[in-house]
């Protein structure tokens, strides 16, 4: 059987699924449209990260034929792909569940601490002779701040248990959980109220999928609301941050800090309104890839693909 795999993807991992079909791995085939539809036509899976859009004319190639079986998808997202649309045309959607938590649940830690302390910009000064010791001296701990969590699976439940051993309270809000649920007296996390947890919290991490209902979540009227000082961090999806907003807010000295990894166009275009601000921390979608993560989404999904092939 065919396998088509239009982006990168532990070498290991695709040697296991050449072992056993016909494998053709290009990590930049997703940016040739019109080869990676032809390739798409005679495969019977599809592995394809978050560039690939699986919808439109790629679904159509893939359906063209009736042989595509599976898409694979390394990661946890499925924004990029018509889930209903493959699923009406047979096509089982597999996604890395849990593979990469560790991954994000160790940025978001990371991004808080750095963005809390303010201290590691100094290197080119300090280098350069300066000393600027008071302008670093109001840096914040950790330790006794509150964390809140929007969206609480399973990446969402790590961070909080990551945050919790550096002594962080935590809190976190999940429209799909009840506020009794099992899981937040398990993980020791208050659920609090949308509003109630963007006033409160110190740090906000956002862990929740694009819907209609989250679109925007973050725009110029509700950043405001949040704690002069506090951080946000987004390792969720493009359009859920107003990314203007908080560059107006961090130049405005009410957001005391930002780590974006995710925007509405993938690259970012050139942002003039990222220029000269404060605390910011920009990263190109790499929250979820590390080497451990990259090892454990491409075995799973390897593995994931190979039981549906058979």
């Amino acid at each position: 059987m065919r396998i088509v795999i239009s982006e990168f993807m532990d070498e290991r991992a695709v040697a296991q699924l050449k072992a056993r079909h016909d494998v053709l791995y290009d990590a930049n085939l997703q940016k040739d449209a019109a080869r990676l539809a032809a390739e798409a036509a005679n495969c019977e899976a599809l592995i394809v990260r978050n560039l690939t859009q699986v919808r439109g004319d790629l679904l159509a190639a893939l359906a063209s034929s009736g042989r595509c079986k599976v898409v694979g998808r390394l990661g946890v997202g499925l924004d990029n792909i018509d889930v209903p649309g493959c699923e009406a045309k047979g096509m089982l959607v597999i996604p890395a569940t849990g593979a990469n938590a560790l991954s994000v649940a160790e940025y978001v830690i990371a991004s808080a601490m750095l963005l809390l302390r303010g201290a590691y910009a100094s290197t080119a000064d300090v280098a350069a002779g300066k000393w600027p010791r008071a302008a670093l001296s109001n840096g914040r701990e950790t330790a006794g701040k509150t964390l809140g969590i929007i969206g609480f699976g399973s990446i969402g439940q790590l961070s909080a248990k990551l945050a919790q051993g550096l002594g962080m309270q935590v809190q976190a809000f999940d429209a799909m959980l009840k506020p009794d649920a099992a899981v937040f007296a398990k993980t020791r996390v208050r659920f609090v109220a949308l509003d109630a947890l963007i006033a409160s919290s110190d740090v906000i991490t956002l862990h929740v999928p694009l819907v209609d209902g989250t679109r925007g979540l973050f725009n110029a009227e509700r950043i405001p609301s949040m704690k002069k000082g506090a951080v946000l961090i987004n390792t969720s999806r493009g359009h859920i941050v107003d990314v203007a907003a908080v560059a107006a807010s961090l130049k405005a000295g009410h957001l005391g800090g930002a780590a974006l990894d995710v925007f509405d166009v993938e690259p970012m275009p050139a942002a003039p309104d990222f220029a000269d601000c404060p605390n910011l921390i920009l990263t190109p979608h790499i929250s979820g890839v590390s080497a451990e993560s990259n090892e454990r989404v491409s075995f799973l999904i390897a593995e994931k693909v190979l039981e549906a092939l058979h």
